[in-house]
């Protein structure tokens, strides 16, 4: 935890309240529970003597300046909360910071995004695609992909679809026979309805399905939007259904969700590049939670397989430096 040490021994830090319960000593008197946590670390905290009057009210996900002091409990640190505070907009605290986040600012994924859609020669399929990225586009900034799985971080939504984005540039290059419009169109909008899947933290990560994600999902409710915005715009049902299927089939087999198996060159593609892409990111996060030459515990996601650190990567990245 990047916390910082006073002359008096006090440590003062901006820390994401991850976890908090209310509880009751012996003598009856309540307290705070809590885990604290930045992108460095966790710590476990306590606010003895609790009241709400006087420390003031939070939830899991807020953002809060602490003074307090560290001392060991049961061979781990654990915080005493002297003060706390809600941050403020004064403070300048970026909440990527605390939580996990995308490499790039929701911003300059969303211009990369509109610089696509810019290029797209059909006028239907870029009207189509502007509009409901529009509609959507201030949840898109930081929305996440996924609950716990590739891309669970804030901004997660937008990173995994400009990466399929970037490997589908290639596969057209490759083949030129890919209609462009349809496939980038399809890779676009092909988790729209995320946003409306999740429900989330302050802190912008998941905290659980919405009743609609849980009743439809977001393939079918994708489906429905571009439905309903195709009506509104005057496209043609004929190009509208082709988006629709490349949606409510991305997920390959109906074993994992696919209303439908992709049934065009376009559809196929997108759900291979979705797959791929989610496989490269959870094997990275799996493999570099490692130190070189170890394993990882096995991954559910991922065929319950233990997956290798070679230690390769720091190598690239050293030979790229140079």
């Amino acid at each position: 935890m990047n916390f910082t040490t006073n002359i008096n021994g006090t440590s003062d830090g901006y820390c994401l309240i991850k976890s908090l319960d209310k509880k009751l000593n012996v003598k009856g008197v309540p307290y705070l529970d809590m885990v604290l946590c930045d992108k460095t670390g966790e710590i476990n905290a306590k606010i003895w003597d609790y009241k709400k009057e006087i420390h003031g009210e939070y939830c899991v996900g807020d953002l809060v300046k602490i003074r307090g002091n560290i001392s060991q409990y049961n061979g781990a640190d654990q915080l005493r909360i002297d003060k706390i505070r809600h941050v403020t907009e004064g403070d300048g605290v970026n909440m990527s910071d605390f939580v996990p986040s995308a490499e790039y600012s929701g911003e300059m994924m969303l211009a990369q995004i509109y610089k696509i859609i810019d290029s797209m020669a059909d006028e239907e399929i870029k009207k189509l695609t502007y509009s409901l990225i529009k509609e959507s586009e201030e949840k898109m900034l930081f929305w996440p992909a996924a609950f716990k799985l590739h891309h669970a971080m804030r901004g997660g939504l937008l990173y995994h679809t400009l990466s399929i984005i970037k490997l589908a540039k290639s596969v057209c290059e490759i083949y030129p026979s890919v209609d462009r419009d349809l496939l980038f169109c399809g890779i676009i909008l092909h988790d729209i309805c995320k946003i409306d899947e999740f429900e989330l933290s302050s802190a912008g990560m998941v905290t659980k399905y919405s009743v609609k994600g849980e009743l439809l999902g977001h393939l079918v409710m994708g489906a429905m939007k571009v439905s309903q915005k195709a009506r509104e715009l005057g496209i043609s049902e004929e190009k509208a259904t082709l988006v629709e299927h490349m949606i409510i089939s991305h997920h390959g087999d109906p074993e994992f969700g696919a209303a439908v198996r992709p049934m065009f060159l376009e559809a196929e593609i997108l759900s291979r590049l979705d797959t791929l892409d989610a496989v490269i990111f959870e094997i990275e996060e799996a493999s570099g939670s490692v130190a070189s030459g170890e394993f990882s515990p096995r991954q559910w996601a991922l065929d319950n397989r233990k997956l290798y650190n070679h230690g390769r990567k720091e190598l690239s990245t050293k030979a790229k430096l140079d």
